[in-house]
């Protein structure tokens, strides 16, 4: 059961004023409630705030939760124990801070790490880059070998041939 200190809302219309009361969260704003633990009324100057802070106390050790609005007036009345017992804001403010930082961190990390990636991948591309070209390169040379040796070899047959002619010939 999810217990919750709010204001129940009293009074007439245009002139409310509120009692703070410890009721089930799923209750209506005006409905049943546990316990009645103090008053607040807005339109009186200075604003009236009476709280029994032993028992909301108690109750928020209980683990019931204040809204923010009783959560604002209590904090500015000092009805939680000095040790601050239900100081939650400040303590969830930090840890989301921190969790912001940690994130920020690992996304500069991440980031890091995938810059050095690219910077890897364009180095071994140019290295594949160079080495298809020495590659093409030499596979160039040896063709332009080999035709050289076939046109010397053609060149060798048609000495061959020509001499074989002029033997021919001569006998």
């Amino acid at each position: 059961m999810a217990v919750k200190i709010r204001l129940k809302r009293m009074g007439s219309k245009k002139s409310p004023f509120y009692r703070i009361v410890v009721a089930e969260s799923r209750k209506p704003r005006d409905g049943r409630f546990i316990e009645e633990i103090g008053y607040y009324n807005p339109l009186t100057e200075p604003k009236i705030l009476r709280v029994d802070a032993d028992k909301a106390n108690n109750w928020i050790k209980n683990g019931a939760k204040p809204t923010t609005t009783v959560d604002r007036l209590f904090k500015e009345n000092a009805v939680y124990e000095a040790t601050g017992n239900y100081d939650n804001t400040d303590v969830q403010k930090a840890k989301r801070e921190e969790e912001k930082a940690q994130a920020a961190k690992a996304r500069a990390e991440r980031e890091a790490e995938l810059d050095r990636l690219e910077e890897e991948e364009k180095e071994r591309k140019a290295k594949e880059a160079e080495a298809a070209k020495a590659k093409a390169e030499a596979e160039a040379a040896a063709a332009a070998e080999e035709e050289a040796a076939e046109e010397a070899d053609e060149e060798a047959e048609e000495t061959e041939e020509a001499e074989a002619e002029e033997a021919t010939e001569e006998a």
